[in-house]
């Protein structure tokens, strides 16, 4: 945890956290995962004027999830850019439901900043959503009642017979 008013305001502070066996175990069962081998977030806390800051930092990490078709581990490296900015004037918008800002690395400014809790959210949101081993495809399933054709995703596509044809006619 570092309090962000005691750091100093001239130039960026430099931070490198890497996890022990225990603390990636703790993460790896948070996020759902297989495993989580190595991790390293390591980068800079920034002065923007006289109460923002903002951390760029990068974010390495080996995670192993399962495939989304067989269940078999899958292996993943990560390595991310982080961005943050930190703003003592943020407002969260007063609608229930509003559109998200172009600015999406602003948040407001904790008195406290917990980079671990950075680390995480910032290794969650760079997990691959549906993993799946080499070579594994989803595949396309079909449902019609007896007797009709079944429409499949090729029939759907409606120009897909001109790429065809369009083909043939240039051999």
């Amino acid at each position: 945890m570092i309090r962000l008013s005691d750091l100093p305001v001239k130039r960026p502070t430099r931070f490198a956290l890497e996890p022990e066996q225990g603390e990636l175990a703790k993460i790896a069962d948070g996020l759902g995962l297989l495993g989580l081998r190595k991790m390293r977030f390591a980068g800079t806390l920034s002065p923007m004027g006289r109460q923002d800051w903002a951390l760029e930092a990068d974010l390495g990490a080996t995670v192993v999830q399962s495939c989304v078709v067989t269940l078999e581990p899958v292996t993943t490296r990560i390595e991310e850019k982080v961005v943050r900015r930190y703003l003592a004037e943020f407002s969260f918008p007063e609608e229930e439901e509003a559109e998200m800002g172009e600015d999406d690395e602003a948040e407001p400014l904790p008195a406290v900043l917990d980079l671990t809790e950075v680390m995480r959210e910032a290794l969650a949101l760079a997990l691959p959503a549906f993993p799946r081993a080499e070579g594994v495809e989803l595949g396309e399933a079909v449902f019609t009642e007896p007797g009709a054709e079944p429409m499949t995703e090729e029939k759907v596509k409606p120009f897909a017979g001109l790429a065809e044809l369009k083909k043939r006619m240039e051999e």
